[in-house]
């Protein structure tokens, strides 16, 4: 691909899909548990399913024998995330009972950490326990997987791991600062914006959207931008975000709606007209939102950020920039 990915690991059948699509031979990895009405699809898109329970291997066993295919999977191990996995202690019977469906072929084993941002004793747990389950298997030709962004500090350079499942910094979105990462200069890659819809002049102690939570202090000049909490702004940004137009912060003032949000430009060197660029999470001159501060104050983390811009934003791919 343009950016030289040669493995994915994606949360369900239909992104996998959307990949597939786009070409074959790419390794796809599908972290999420399968639907039985999906498991034919690992076949028909020559995907990689996730297995965490006897019953999701009998089933896809079974698929396999009646399509006369082999079916490519990675084990799950619980090491105390308790979502997705089998328990630690139980992954050597599992692994037999893998051994037993000669449509099951096993390409990889991995983990997943709960508290790697924040919480590095009990991820060295975790991690103890899975590299104590490795040394009781034969590793030989798996992938092994176990770290993100967060948690790479702690990766030994003698450990079995030869795989990361790296997230936020493949956005250029720094892990938590306490991480090895934490504090490593990065080029984000994502950055949000709307426009202007229209500009107007408010008097004195007029009140400001829904349930008049915000109250103008001094005859003002407000814009209300084209894009709500259905395009991915948060809601608890009201009256506490900012957004930037022409290189300054504007305050969020009032409730964040559903299709409109509400600025404060009376401080603007320059008023603004409709139809003016206004940035949600990016930079401006030299004035900078980023992902995680857009996070934070919202009360909320970047991956939710990330996940909530709907699909009604217009994705617009710059492309790289040459150094």
């Amino acid at each position: 691909m343009q950016c030289g990915v040669d493995h994915f690991a994606v949360a369900n059948v239909y992104e996998a899909a959307e990949i597939r699509h786009m070409g074959e031979g790419w390794p796809i990895l599908i972290l999420g548990p399968l639907l039985p009405e999906e498991d034919r699809y690992l076949i028909d898109y020559d995907l990689i399913g996730t297995v965490s329970t006897v019953d999701e291997a009998k089933r896809l066993s079974r698929i396999g024998a009646e399509k006369g295919a082999e079916i490519q999977i990675h084990l799950k191990i619980d090491t105390g995330m308790g979502r997705l996995g089998v328990w630690y202690q139980d992954a050597v019977q599992m692994i037999e009972t893998i051994k037993r469906f000669p449509q099951l072929t096993l390409k990889g084993i991995y983990t997943h950490f709960s508290s790697a941002d924040s919480d590095p004793k009990f991820t060295q747990l975790q991690r103890e326990r899975f590299l104590n389950l490795l040394k009781k298997i034969n590793t030989k030709s798996l992938m092994i997987h176990a770290d993100n962004s967060a948690s790479l500090g702690l990766l030994s350079q003698e450990s079995p791991f030869n795989a990361v499942r790296v997230g936020l910094l493949q956005l250029g979105i720094q892990p938590y600062p306490d991480s090895m990462l934490g504090h490593v200069k990065v080029e984000p890659v994502f950055s949000f914006h709307t426009r202007i819809g229209l500009v107007k002049d408010l008097p004195k102690g007029s009140y400001i959207s829904y349930g008049r939570s915000f109250c103008l202090k001094r005859d003002s000049k407000i814009a209300v931008l084209t894009a709500g909490y259905a395009d991915g702004i948060p809601i608890a940004l009201s009256n506490l975000g900012s957004v930037l137009i022409n290189g300054q912060l504007c305050p969020i003032i009032g409730r964040i709606t559903m299709d409109q949000t509400i600025v404060d430009v009376t401080d603007l060197e320059n008023t603004p007209s409709s139809g003016d660029h206004v940035t949600l999470i990016g930079k401006e001159k030299d004035v900078e939102i980023t992902t995680s501060e857009f996070s934070k104050k919202a009360g909320s983390i970047p991956w939710e950020t990330l996940c909530s811009v709907t699909k009604r934003v217009e994705r617009i791919y710059i492309g790289p920039r040459e150094i």
